[in-house]
């Protein structure tokens, strides 16, 4: 038996987009462990992704902006025992550079499938889960980066989320709820975000190592979060940032900045 002990372990995993998500790096990462894995995707170009890299798991279509559709998945896994779920989700339209300009439209949207989602597809799935399953959800660290705009305050309530819905699956299962507040990473979704590129080089010099964070390290933590080896960890958030958080007065940086 491996310490992670995945080996004929079943997980639902959502957000798979493309070969640079972090879901696809852990839906990758189990599969060599030995799991079994259910995908959900939006679409039927997501769909085809998954039949391609992923052709012996089952895929299905779930608009997570859509009650119906969550309950559409929930009964189509209905006879399925999940050992854990990936919600890897996240979407928002960025129609201003400034916070304050944010229009409510915009930020419901992004509410609901970045943040709500979590909540509304744990509780139409949770019969589907074993009793000691595990819940991960994917955030960011604490830059606060402006050009994030209201996806921070967003994802602030996601990790919230996190916490609540622990204590409140507490009262039926032993089931757990964590979240990976990741650095800034090369992905797909990244580029919609205006100046992401800037950020990602800056964050680089921040790095206690001068290199940025990997997502297979992202998928590596996640995996782990996953796993019953981490038991005894629940209503948390992991800081995976390459020593990022600890490292903003940088020498290097500010001297760069001071010499202008």
């Amino acid at each position: 038996m491996s310490f992670l002990n995945l080996s004929k372990k079943s997980f639902l995993i959502t957000g798979v987009s493309n070969k640079k998500s972090v879901a696809y790096f852990t839906a990758k990462t189990l599969l060599e462990l030995g799991s079994t894995l259910y995908f959900s995707v939006q679409n039927e170009e997501q769909q085809s992704f998954i039949k391609k890299h992923f052709p012996d798991s089952h895929c299905y279509l779930c608009d997570v902006s859509n009650s119906s559709s969550i309950k559409k998945l929930a009964e189509s896994l209905k006879d399925i025992k999940l050992n854990g779920m990936l919600h890897s989700i996240a979407f928002a339209r960025f129609s201003t550079p400034h916070f304050h300009e944010t229009n409510f439209e915009d930020f419901s949207e992004a509410t609901r499938i970045s943040a709500y989602s979590l909540i509304e597809m744990s509780n139409l799935l949770k019969h589907c889960f074993v009793n000691d399953a595990s819940i991960v959800t994917v955030s960011i660290s604490n830059l606060r980066a402006t050009n994030y705009g209201f996806m921070g305050p967003i994802k602030a309530m996601l990790k919230a989320n996190v916490d609540f819905l622990a204590k409140s699956f507490s009262h039926f299962s032993r089931i757990r709820f964590n979240s990976i507040a990741a650095g800034p990473l090369k992905t797909s979704a990244s580029a919609g975000i205006p100046k992401y590129l800037e950020n990602y080089l800056y964050c680089e010099e921040l790095t206690l190592r001068k290199e940025n964070l990997k997502t297979q390290e992202v998928a590596n933590t996640i995996t782990f979060l996953l796993s019953h080896a981490s038991s005894g960890i629940n209503a948390s958030e992991i800081v995976i940032d390459a020593g990022m958080n600890v490292n903003y007065f940088e020498e290097k940086v500010v001297d760069k900045f001071t010499q202008l």
